[in-house]
C-alpha cells in the first residue's frame, strides 16, 4: 500500500503548505497594501467575456487620507459592534439564520472582518468550503491584524459601484475628490451602497438610497456619542 501512504503524505504537505502560505500572506498584508482582489479578477474576466472595456479603478490610500466619516458611515451601516467583537456577531448571525428560515427577504449577519477576509482572499458564493474558510481567515486577520489595519484594508477594497474598488477611487469617480475631503453625507451615502454596489449607486442615489442614507446618519450620530 506504497500509493496509499505517498497519498497520506502529499495530503499532509498539502494542508502545511496551505497553513504556511495563508498565514505568511495575512502577515505581509499587515505592513503591505493589497494590490488587487479575487473579486476584481472574477469582474475583469466578465468584463472581458461580455466584450467589454475592462474597468478597474483602484488607488490604495492609507487610512489617515480617508475621511474618519467613512469608516463610522460603514460601522454605523454594516457592523456598529465593530470595534467589540472579535471577528463574529453571534446575534446578527442567529438574526440572519431566523429571517432567511422564515422566508424574509435574505440578509447577512457578516461583520466587516468577515467582509474583509472574503474580499481579500476569497471569491464570492455561499457554499459551506467558502464559508469555512471565510471563518479561517477571519480568525487570523483577527489576530495578525489590529482593527484599524482591517478598516483600512476594507476601505481600499470593498466594491463600491462598477469597476469601482475602495475609497479613493469612488471618491474620484462619483463626487470629484479625493477619499479625504468626502463629506459626511457622501460618507453614508456610500456606506448606503454596500449590500450591492452594482445595483446601488452613490453617484445616481434613488430615493431609496437616500432613505437610506438618512438612516446611516442618525446611526453615525449615535455611534458617535
Amino acid at each position: 500500500m506504497k500509493w496509499l501512504k505517498r497519498i497520506q503524505k502529499g495530503l499532509q504537505w498539502t494542508v502545511v503548505a496551505f497553513f504556511i502560505s495563508t498565514i505568511l500572506t495575512v502577515v505581509v498584508y499587515r505592513w503591505l497594501p493589497v494590490p488587487f482582489t479575487p473579486l476584481m479578477v472574477i469582474r475583469c474576466v466578465q468584463q472581458m467575456s461580455r466584450g467589454e472595456h475592462v474597468r478597474l479603478r483602484h488607488h490604495w490610500v492609507p487610512l489617515e487620507e480617508i475621511s474618519t466619516d467613512l469608516p463610522l458611515a460603514v460601522m454605523a451601516s454594516e457592523d456598529q459592534l465593530f470595534r467589540k467583537h472579535n471577528g463574529f456577531d453571534f446575534n446578527a448571525i442567529g438574526q440572519a439564520i431566523k429571517e432567511n428560515k422564515a422566508g424574509k427577504r435574505q440578509r447577512g449577519g457578516s461583520t466587516i472582518s468577515q467582509q474583509t477576509a472574503k474580499n481579500v482572499f476569497l471569491w464570492p458564493g455561499h457554499s459551506w468550503i467558502r464559508k469555512g474558510l471565510e471563518a479561517y481567515f477571519t480568525i487570523l486577520i483577527e489576530l495578525i491584524w489590529s482593527k484599524d489595519r482591517i478598516m483600512e484594508v476594507y476601505l481600499n477594497s470593498i466594491e463600491m459601484g462598477d469597476g469601482i474598488y475602495g475609497a479613493e477611487a469612488v471618491a474620484q469617480w462619483h463626487f470629484q475628490c479625493t477619499a479625504r475631503d468626502l463629506t459626511r453625507r457622501q460618507c453614508a451615502l456610500v456606506a448606503a451602497t454596500l449590500p450591492n454596489p452594482l445595483r446601488f449607486s452613490s453617484k445616481e442615489p434613488s430615493p431609496y438610497m437616500l432613505k437610506r442614507q438618512t438612516w446611516i446618519l442618525r446611526q453615525m450620530r449615535n455611534l458617535s456619542q
